[in-house]
């Protein structure tokens, strides 16, 4: 049995990424951005208008002028005007380019037009209304890099740059399987010794959130049916997701088929309560995670070791896990790392606070729903006081 640090060294020593693919911009939201955006001309293009208003020289102003004579309007989407009279403006609208000759903007609200006649309400500042051109990104400014998850804003800049098609991590062809003779489909009636199936559901969301598209399976509890579907499934996907089957009970034969059809056990069993009994393995392109049956388990399995190994893969950047406050004591004698389920609030501090939501074990998958995330409990004491700071994973 192996500590979880060992388990994530070794689960991130066999990430590997799964090349690239050209995808059409509409397409982009949620992939992980393979190539650097670079501007193909200053943000913003021009010197815009950004009020609705009259455009005056601020010199006319400072020598005294309070009243200017509307020459004519610059719409969005025009042409530059230019201005060059004394003591006259334009009308400009928001978003037009700011005409030559012209350097402050005033906004209606702080004018009166009468007889083609502005008046100024308010006291003007110099060059106040206007976003200048090559502000925000200049030309060849690399806007956003590889690596980002793409989302509204990254799709916004793409577009405004001219970038159609992106390059973008190409997602593994993967399967999630489950095990076991007790399990029936959620559409039907489970009878006394029956349960729906449902880890497959849950984990198929996980994916989802990657765009990754998913095939499900079910194997029996037929050991020499479950080493010729694991012989098939190792040849035809690059990731492969099994849930239960994975323990010491006399029909768990998971661990002894995937050694029969080649898979390299990295480990099996890690000291962390709940997911003790999680396997994993390679073999050739296809990585197998194969986690507890029970729900709480392979959940949190999913959360501490899946979604890390797939971001590295994918080479999606990520941050280090926020840190939340105990709002309780708890005690935990088994000398292992306790991944507990908290309910997250904040204090009226600002500190993020990690209410412990103590559920029935680790086939309480209900409780995962009163819970928002895992608190992160060191091995190697047994109380834990209110108050003490540690690692958090949301799964919100």
């Amino acid at each position: 049995m192996i500590t979880v640090e060992e388990a994530n060294q070794l689960i991130s020593k066999y990430a590997k990424g799964f090349g690239t693919e050209s995808i059409s911009l509409e397409e982009g939201m949620g992939r992980i951005l393979r190539e650097p955006i670079v501007a193909d001309r200053d943000f913003p293009p021009y010197d815009r208008v950004t009020m609705d208003g009259i455009a005056i020289r601020y010199q006319d102003y400072a020598a005294g002028t309070r009243s200017f004579g509307i020459s004519g309007v610059a719409a969005a989407g025009a042409e530059k005007m230019t201005l060059n009279a004394a003591n006259e403006c334009l009308e400009v609208m928001t978003g037009a380019i700011m005409p030559a000759g012209l350097d402050t903007v005033i906004q209606y609200e702080h004018i009166e037009i009468k007889d083609g006649i502005a008046t100024l309400q308010e006291d003007v500042n110099e060059q106040q209304n206007i976003h200048f051109k090559g502000l925000d990104r200049k030309q060849g400014d690399t806007v956003i890099l590889p690596g980002k998850r793409i989302g509204s804003p990254e799709i916004g800049v793409c577009a405004t740059v001219g970038r159609h098609h992106i390059e973008v991590s190409r997602l593994p062809k993967t399967i999630i399987i489950s095990s076991g003779d007790e399990l029936v489909e959620i559409d039907q009636t489970p009878e006394a010794h029956q349960i729906r199936r449902s880890n497959v559901y849950r984990l198929k969301t996980v994916l989802k959130h990657y765009h990754i598209q998913v095939d499900t399976a079910h194997l029996l509890d037929d050991y020499d049916a479950i080493v010729k579907k694991l012989r098939q499934y190792i040849q035809e996907y690059e990731l492969i997701v099994l849930s239960g089957g994975v323990s010491k009970g006399k029909f768990d034969f998971l661990p002894k088929a995937l050694e029969e059809v080649g898979v390299q056990k990295h480990f099996h069993r890690i000291a962390q309560r709940p997911g003790k009994p999680f396997w994993f393995g390679t073999k050739d392109q296809a990585t197998v995670f194969a986690f507890p049956g029970n729900p709480v388990s392979s959940f949190m399995c999913v959360q501490q070791y899946f979604k890390p190994w797939l971001d590295q893969c994918l080479q999606l950047e990520t941050q280090p896990l926020p840190m939340a406050a105990l709002g309780a004591d708890v005690t935990f004698k088994p000398d292992l790392t306790y991944f507990l389920e908290v309910k997250l609030d904040y204090t009226s501090a600002g500190q993020l606070l990690a209410n412990p939501i103590k559920g029935n074990g680790s086939g309480d998958l209900a409780n995962l729903v009163d819970a928002d995330a895992f608190i992160v409990l060191p091995r190697g004491k047994e109380l834990f006081q209110k108050g003490e700071v540690h690692p958090v994973i949301f799964y919100r």
